[in-house]
């Protein structure tokens, strides 16, 4: 359900501005005690935490619509790093307005309910995939679940949808090596599965691709932002 016309009033009246920044740039840095949270507008971003060694574990990519910092408010400080992975633009609120935004607007605070809900799910999913899934199932898991997410927020348009991650930062998420990640998106690239070049990514065949990633297809409602 699309939020009322008093609720946007309301939303636009507590944001303290917008702001952008380059690809590469962190938005939320882990360990710090933020004072803003934000709505991604524009861009794709990604949610990581490090380890002592250096190793990385990549827990989310964003997309428009997505929040950025909310659960750090939350907590008192933030458990991971959220990254522009391209240039973003970002609806900036303070931290005081978090309340009054719940409060004032329960259409909203039921869309960020089904978002902390979403995210939750998302990520007990992907456990099960680092846990549990072949590389070939991780893969096709990751692209069907992202490409849907992609659709959600129109990113898709003509069935290719904007995907500005490294081969990397896949493998990160999913729990395996670059080569391992590099020679099974060869063998999925060679069955026409998956077309990704150049920062675009295309599905060819969708429902083929989510019968060996086990997943569900329906992307779910449209994305309404804070």
């Amino acid at each position: 359900m699309a939020p009322d016309a008093h609720e946007e009033a309301i939303a636009e009246a507590a944001r303290a501005g917008e702001l952008r920044m380059p690809a590469g740039q962190t938005v939320v840095m882990e360990g710090n005690e933020p004072q803003r949270f934000f709505t991604l507008l524009e861009g794709q971003a990604m949610r990581y935490r490090m380890l002592e060694d250096g190793r990385r574990q990549v827990l989310n990519f964003l997309f428009p619509g997505d929040l950025i910092g909310l659960d750090a408010i939350m907590m008192g400080m933030a458990s991971h790093t959220t990254e522009a992975l391209t240039p973003v633009k970002l609806s900036v609120f303070d931290r005081k307005q978090v309340w009054e935004l719940f409060s004032k607007m329960p259409q909203r605070a039921m869309m960020l309910t089904w978002q902390v809900a979403r995210e939750e799910h998302f990520l007990s999913d992907a456990l099960v995939t680092v846990g549990q899934r072949s590389a070939r199932e991780a893969l096709a898991w990751a692209f069907v679940t992202l490409f849907e997410r992609g659709s959600q927020t129109g990113l898709v348009r003509d069935g290719k949808m904007p995907f500005p991650v490294r081969q990397q930062d896949l493998a990160d998420a999913l729990g395996l090596s670059l080569v391992h990640t590099n020679k099974t998106l060869a063998r999925l690239r060679s069955e026409g599965l998956v077309r990704w070049a150049q920062g675009i990514l295309e599905l060819p065949d969708l429902e083929r691709l989510a019968d060996i990633g086990v997943v569900e297809l329906g992307a779910g409602p449209p994305r309404y932002y804070l």
